[in-house]
């Protein structure tokens, strides 16, 4: 078995990019994930793969989309106002069902915002900004071996599905550093061979569009991209769930915030609560069918974040009015400590919990 290492954030998604079979790297540097394409400048060229430090995020994204669309492992990195720039090419990419993988490292927002820590782009990622009924496949790491592991997973399913993956990372977890280890790729190479465009000799012409001939053909198109979309999440959907058995409250996180609710459920059991905790790490696909099946029992749920509210809006319709939902959050900067959670928590207690 591998030896753990101590690494950055950053640089465990890098090296994992790497070693999952990434051939082309499109990017252009803004903080707080410069550091991933630094770490690649260097790695792409000594393995003699293709390296672009772009002039902007636009071609980046652009770039990306047309090296995936070939059928190569290709995938560009950013961060909040930089990956706002790329959604109209999301857009395309969902709809030419091209296997395009993009990290976040998110920043504050909104606009330029700065480099503190913040979770503000759930929205963004989840639901996209660019135009049209479409669906990206999220990966919320909170460990920088989940960088490593969740950074594999995306470029397995960008290709198993043709369609484009997000890493949603966050500032804290980009630059932390703690023990992690680098397991060999393990999923399968998907062969795309019956639609990658690598020219034409020898068989028919190939062509990748989003544009559809008539509106019958662009209601079929649509129709295909939703039935794929409930495939996967049928199949790939994925959450962490921990002491939710006997839970009155469950408290729900994305992301490095799991980290203090973990330790929180840990205090507020100490002080006779039940409380559990519950993680989406697909955050699209939504777990929503399970947080339905847990408030069946539970009373609570309690929803941290570091922006003004996004994913409770989700946890919100999951649980469908069958009990309450409530938020503790701070927009931007330091995390909620265990303290503020576990304070926050104990504030809700006489709305009819225990």
């Amino acid at each position: 078995m591998a030896e753990k290492e101590l690494l950055k954030g950053n640089y465990a998604i890098a090296e994992a990019a790497v070693r999952a079979g990434c051939e082309c790297y499109f990017g252009y540097p803004i903080t707080p994930q410069t550091e991933i394409g630094e770490y690649l400048s260097q790695r792409m060229y000594d393995l003699g793969r293709g390296y672009v430090c772009a002039e902007s995020e636009l071609a980046a994204i652009n770039m990306v989309l047309g090296a995936a669309s070939t059928g190569a492992k290709a995938m560009t990195s950013s961060s909040s106002c930089a990956v706002a720039l790329m959604q109209e090419a999301l857009s395309y990419a969902c709809s030419d069902e091209v296997p395009v993988v993009l990290v976040n490292v998110m920043r504050a927002g909104p606009g330029l915002g700065y480099i503190y820590p913040a979770q503000g782009d759930y929205t963004q990622a989840v639901y996209g900004g660019g135009n049209g009924d479409y669906k990206m496949i999220v990966l919320a790491p909170s460990t920088v071996q989940e960088c490593i592991d969740l950074t594999y997973k995306a470029f397995y399913l960008s290709q198993k599905y043709r369609n484009p993956t997000m890493v949603l990372a966050d500032g804290l977890l980009g630059q932390m550093m703690e023990p992690a280890v680098f397991s060999k790729y393990p999923y399968p190479e998907i062969d795309n061979s019956n639609w990658a465009l690598t020219g034409a000799k020898g068989r028919e012409g190939r062509k990748i569009c989003s544009v559809a001939p008539s509106e019958e053909k662009q209601i079929e198109h649509i129709n295909n991209l939703f039935k794929k979309y409930e495939l996967i999440a049928e199949n790939e959907t994925e959450w962490e769930e921990i002491g939710t058995e006997d839970a009155d409250i469950v408290l729900v996180a994305f992301g490095s915030m799991t980290r203090n609710i973990k330790a929180a459920a840990k205090v507020l059991r100490g002080q006779g609560l039940k409380v559990g905790m519950f993680r989406p790490i697909t955050l699209s696909p939504f777990p929503s069918g399970r947080l339905n099946e847990l408030s069946n029992h539970v009373k609570k749920f309690v929803v941290v974040e570091m922006n003004m509210g996004q994913m409770v809006n989700d946890v919100k319709l999951a649980v469908n009015g069958k009990t309450d939902v409530e938020l503790i959050n701070r927009s931007v900067g330091q995390w909620l400590s265990v303290e503020e959670i576990v304070d926050g928590v104990n504030k809700f207690i006489p709305a009819g919990v225990n």
